[in-house]
Order: structure tokens, then C-alpha cells, then sequence
């Protein structure tokens, strides 16, 4: 642990409790529809405000400086909001038992169960037919379903899986191990700024720059070690090949245009002998990606469901990863 007094924790083994409960419960339960049914979650609060924000700020008249200064402020202002936010909750829940509430609140910014699960229902309802499988997998992905058929919604489904284990558990994860709450509400605040206003469109393209390198700066290291969970994870896999999750990431990964999602998606492919990313059509628009990995493009039910227990081996993983980090740190 780096930075002690703003966890809020005494040492290594207090902080990697918390999160190592933190974790046990978002796999357990993930987030309870009936819970959230009556109360917005925190990161719906976030989205709303930044929505209501850039409502505002985001004039299509202004210059482009103007609005990438805009923008630029929003993501500080909502980073450090967030941040303190975390940081008042840490000197709160200082109560006896509290660490519990802590952990229950973490749990609630991880994505453990709740990919697990997207990821499943695009399994099963592909299983049942090309139209399920589109239905299913429009909700975790930005590309236009209708262009994909059954390899493609599954490709699509096992690129969301690899780029959001990056993005949805292990950075925040990190974030967490790394500065307690506070780490983790800046980091779901900069992961909420970039898919809210960091796409690159007329819209977007200046108003959202600062929050989308501001995400890619905080994924990144995260991204890399993700590749290192997978091929520790794939140890435990059958018909895997654990040493080609980090050589084929090494080769490919630099190759994608993203700078952090190359990392887990080729690790991915690499192992388990498929190949990921490549040309793809979001909405009207052709993205010319690279493949990553060289094996085969054309994924069934059956490679999904190989990613999905890869994905639970990872999970292990990184209990495994949470409870070194308590006893050894």
C-alpha cells in the first residue's frame, strides 16, 4: 500500500481485507436488482451529474480550445469530487465493524459477476439462435448487431469479456489496493467521464479528450497486468497455452487502436488459440483494427464458454493475488 494515511487503513493487511471481502462479495451477489430498483447506484449518480453537466458546458458554437478547457475542468472537477467523497466515507466508516460497510461499498464499483453474467446470457441465448445472440450481446457492445452473424456476436462477446476484465476488475481493483476508496470512487469517475463524452465525434472529439486520455493513463498499467492474470489463469484451463497469452499480447497488443484494450484481448486470443479485435463496423462506421492473435476468427458457443471459464480461473486468480497482497505486503 502506497499511501496509508489516505486509505484510511493502518497497513497492507487491513486494506487487502477490505477488498479481498470487497471482491468475495461482488462475485457472490454482484449488483441486487432489488436493491437498485429503489436507489440509484453510485455510479448512475455520477453518470446524471456529468450528463446535466455537459448538457450545459458542451456548446457546439464555442471554439474547439474552448471546449476542450470545458471539458478538460468537468473530468478534474468530477475526479476530485469523487475522490473526496471517497475519502470523507474512509474517516467515517471508522466505527467497529465498519470495514464491512466499506467492502460492501467497494463491491458495489467492481464488475466481477456482473460480466460474468452478460457474457453468460450472450452464451445461452446464442446457443438458441443467431436473433437471441444478437439480442444479447447489443447490450455489452457499441457495434450494430444486425451486421453480425453467429462468429461475430460471439468475437464480440469474448472482446467485451477480455477488455472490460481490464477496465471493470482488475483497474479498479488496483485502484483500491493501490489508495483505498478514494483510489477506487476517482477511478469509477474517470471510467464514467470516458464512456460518457470520450468518443471521437463531433460531439465529443473536444470536449471529451481530456477524459479520455485521463482514462487511458489510468488503465494502462492495469491493462498489462491483466495479461499476466490471464496467463496464470489459463494455467488452470484445459487446451490452453498459458505462454501465448504473453507472447502474442507482446506482439499484437501495440498493434491496436486502443492503447489498453490490445492488452487483455490478445492475451485472451493468444491462449486459447483464437484470434480477436480485427476490421468491425460501429454504427455506419468501419474500424480497420488489427487482429489480435492468429488463430481462429471464427468463435462458437463452445469457445464462449472456454472464455467464461477462463474468466472464473482469473477471478481465482486474483483472490489469490488479494490474499498475497495482505500476508506479504
Amino acid at each position: 500500500m502506497l499511501i496509508p494515511w489516505l486509505s484510511g487503513h493502518p497497513g497492507p493487511f487491513a486494506l487487502f481485507t477490505v477488498l479481498l471481502l470487497a471482491f468475495a462479495l461482488d462475485a457472490a451477489v454482484g449488483d441486487p436488482a432489488w436493491l437498485y430498483k429503489r436507489v440509484w447506484h453510485p455510479v448512475v449518480v455520477v453518470g446524471k451529474a456529468i450528463g446535466w453537466a455537459e448538457a450545459r458546458l458542451n456548446r457546439a458554437a464555442d471554439p474547439p480550445r474552448s471546449r476542450r478547457l470545458k471539458g478538460g475542468l468537468l473530468s478534474l472537477f468530477v475526479i476530485l469530487v469523487c475522490a473526496l467523497v471517497g475519502f470523507a466515507l474512509t474517516r467515517l466508516l471508522t466505527f467497529p465493524f465498519g470495514w464491512v460497510a466499506e467492502a460492501a461499498i467497494a463491491s458495489s464499483l467492481l464488475a466481477f459477476r456482473g460480466l460474468y453474467e452478460a457474457v453468460k446470457t450472450v452464451t445461452v441465448e446464442l446457443d438458441k439462435g443467431l436473433a437471441q445472440g444478437r439480442g444479447a450481446v447489443a447490450d455489452i457492445v457499441g457495434r450494430n448487431p444486425n451486421t453480425l452473424d453467429e462468429h461475430g456476436v460471439a468475437r464480440a462477446a469474448a472482446e467485451s469479456a477480455a477488455e472490460n476484465f481490464s477496465d471493470g476488475v482488475v483497474a479498479p481493483i488496483g485502484w483500491f489496493a493501490l489508495f483505498g476508496l478514494p483510489g477506487l470512487f476517482a477511478y469509477k469517475a474517470i471510467n464514467t467521464l470516458d464512456s460518457m463524452i470520450g468518443h471521437k465525434n463531433e460531439r465529443y472529439t473536444d470536449f471529451g479528450r481530456w477524459a479520455a486520455r485521463i482514462d487511458d493513463a489510468a488503465n494502462w498499467p492495469f491493462a498489462r497486468l491483466s495479461v499476466l492474470v490471464i496467463a496464470l489463469a489459463s494455467v488452470f484451463i484445459g487446451g490452453s497455452k498459458p505462454w501465448r497469452a504473453l507472447t502474442v499480447a507482446w506482439r499484437d497488443a501495440p498493434k491496436h487502436r486502443s492503447p489498453n484494450a490490445g492488452w487483455p484481448e490478445a492475451a485472451l486470443a493468444g491462449t486459447l488459440g483464437l484470434a480477436l479485435a480485427g476490421p468491425r463496423m460501429y454504427g455506419r462506421e468501419k474500424v480497420d483494427d488489427a487482429w489480435m492473435g492468429d488463430g481462429r476468427a471464427e468463435l462458437t458457443v463452445r469457445d464462449l464458454k472456454q472464455v467464461l471459464d477462463l474468466y472464473v480461473a482469473s477471478g481465482v486468480v486474483i483472490a489469490g493475488l488479494i490474499g498475497a497482497g495482505a500476508f506479504f505486503l
